[in-house]
């Protein structure tokens, strides 16, 4: 697996903000969005459902990742992925930095990973809660 998700009760805006504040909690901020729904619009002329790709940072982990390996930047910020169903049902995704991180073959990059990945579970459980 690469990721991990929950179902979150609510509009889309609302969940979507609710995300940001829970990231914040966990240090970190969005760097990017997406609006993958307006591209596929403009670009393609296609409908779909609402969806969002959030890029968070917590940057102290970050900076701590680049230092340790430079180009680490590839598979960096962690993104975060708010969507709707075509029944309006919200769904909220979150990239699995362990198994991404995985691709480089260090210790202290694995104990980063690990790290992410209990605040970005910890971000889940929070959106759960409130719901």
């Amino acid at each position: 697996m690469y990721g991990f998700s929950t179902t979150v009760t609510g509009a889309f805006d609302e969940v979507e903000q609710r995300v940001i504040e829970a990231l914040k909690v966990e240090g970190f901020g969005v760097l990017s969005e997406i609006d993958v729904q307006a591209a596929m619009r403009n670009k393609l002329d296609v409908a779909m459902p609402r969806y969002k790709i959030l890029g968070a940072c917590n940057p102290p982990l970050a900076h701590q990742a680049l230092q340790a390996e430079p180009d680490i930047g590839l598979l960096l910020p962690c993104n975060v992925v708010v969507r709707e169903d075509e029944a309006g049902a919200v769904t909220v995704s979150f990239m699995d930095p362990e198994a991404v991180l995985s691709l480089v073959d260090r210790e202290e990059i694995a104990e980063l990973a690990g790290e992410v990945r209990q605040r970005l579970q910890r971000v889940r459980q929070s959106l759960q809660q409130d719901d």
